[in-house]
């Protein structure tokens, strides 16, 4: 009999005696499904992450900061320092000769996670009334757009599905008003989902605060934003640092998504290498039980390398099980979750 054949007999005498060595397999497979499910669960927040970024942005919009800014929520732009960026070459304009810029106002606000009740801090912006043409991934997936000089908010679809009591018709108070949410929108899947939206001046009236956090500017064309960049840092009237918008998202994630991978490796290689231990032990195990077999296998004339060769066979098939279910395990509690990055 040739060494093949020997291999699939062996092979298949194993695979049918299985269900006699339940516990040890199960080590196996259990040990391997964990690592598996740990290491795609984590990773899958990382590309998400990610993912989201990248979607949080065009080509053909900038975003402008104060000099020296790491985020928005560290910046302040005056109403001259918006007009000098509104005035600057390679700035797109409306039918009307406006400038397509739009200064926008970011605010802290508590609100309580639907799954614990915890207390986070989400975002509201407060964006300008020519949000249509600068901003034409908002839409109105129920209720209607809020109205600027009114109390009135949005809310992302994300948002609406980690926190609660901020549906349609729900008060959200805020350290100087209380807001009334009129609608919930949809951005294609990017950051802004996960914040409300409000009129810019009434936002500035209500915090009694009238500077901007950042200044989101569409251009003509992407090509247009090293002339815009160049012509904003010769301005001696303004100290601001300019950013294409995906890269400013991207940067702003950088970070997170790290932290999340090195997790994802460190934890899931230590987790790899107790479950290689376990299932060498349980092999070893196995072996043991059946060295009676083995031994008859070789007096009939099965070679050392079919058996052995078996046996491998047997332990990269529960492994492939293990991954299997790890895998389903990952996508059947985590898919199209929401993991929220929002400090308490």
């Amino acid at each position: 009999m040739s060494v093949l054949k020997q291999i699939t007999a062996v092979t298949a005498v194993n695979l049918r005696t299985l269900p006699q060595r339940l516990g040890t397999s199960m080590v196996i497979v259990v040990g391997i499904a964990g690592v598996v499910a740990v290491l795609i669960s984590v990773l899958a927040m990382s590309v998400g992450m990610i993912k989201t970024m990248q979607n949080s942005g065009r080509d053909d919009r900038a975003i402008v900061l104060r000099n020296g800014s790491a985020a928005e929520f560290g910046s302040v732009l005056t109403q001259a320092a918006i007009r000098e960026i509104a005035d600057s070459p390679g700035v797109k304009h409306d039918s009307d000769g406006q400038s397509l810029v739009s200064g926008e106002l970011l605010r802290l606000v508590n609100l309580h996670k639907k799954e614990d009740a915890t207390e986070v801090n989400a975002t509201i912006r407060g964006i300008s009334t020519n949000w249509p043409s600068v901003r034409p991934e908002i839409k109105i997936l129920r209720g209607r757009m809020f109205k600027p000089a009114l109390y009135e908010l949005i809310v992302g679809k994300g948002a609406l599905k980690q926190f609660k009591d901020i549906d349609i018709g729900s008060k959200v108070k805020t350290r100087f008003a209380t807001w009334t949410v009129v609608g919930v929108f949809a951005t294609n899947g990017d950051s802004h989902e996960s914040e409300l939206m409000t009129d810019r001046d009434t936002l500035a009236s209500a915090y009694r605060g009238g500077a901007f956090s950042s200044a989101t500017v569409v251009l003509n064309s992407p090509n247009s934003f090293q002339e815009f960049k160049d012509s904003l840092s010769a301005n001696p009237a303004v100290s601001v640092d300019v950013l294409r918008e995906r890269d400013y998202y991207a940067r702003q994630s950088k970070t997170l998504t790290q932290l999340l991978s090195i997790v994802a490796y460190v934890v899931g290689g230590i987790m790899a290498v107790g479950a290689f231990f376990g299932a060498l032990n349980a092999m070893y195990s196995a072996v043991s039980t059946r060295a009676r077999e083995i031994a008859t296998l070789r007096a009939i004339g099965f070679g050392a390398a079919a058996t052995v060769t078996s046996i491998l066979v047997e332990s990269l098939l529960l492994a492939a099980l293990g991954g299997a279910i790890g895998a389903l395990l990952a996508w059947t509690f985590f898919n199209g979750n929401t993991v929220s990055t929002g400090g308490t």
